[in-house]
């Protein structure tokens, strides 16, 4: 992958990051949410186990439908997807297939 494509990758990765963040916003409102977005991100970056991706959902769920709750799951999954965690040295795991694609290049 060239450098150049690979600044492109980024931008479309923080892109998409911008884009979720939006839409996280708006879920947490229309559910009048006791959480905020810094929560989402702090849960993420720290994940320690499985858990802290089902304490997401119920931020979110309000028992309405499975339309509703396959929502959310999208969204938490794209969430779990582009935003940093400390555990790959705050890169996404989205990233972290980027680096990987990049040095399988240079191979």
């Amino acid at each position: 992958m060239k450098q150049t494509e690979a600044i492109i990758a980024r931008q479309q990765i923080l892109e998409k990051r911008k884009e979720i963040e939006k839409e996280l916003l708006e879920m947490l409102n229309k559910t009048k949410s006791d959480f905020g977005l810094e929560d989402i991100k702090e849960i993420i970056y720290d994940e320690e186990n499985v858990d802290d991706l089902t304490h997401i959902i119920t931020m979110f769920d309000t028992g309405h439908s499975f339309e509703e709750l396959e929502n959310i799951l999208n969204l938490v999954n794209d969430a779990w997807n582009h935003f940093p965690h400390k555990a790959l040295n705050g890169l996404c795991p989205a990233e972290k297939i980027l680096e990987y694609q990049q040095a399988a290049k240079k191979r």
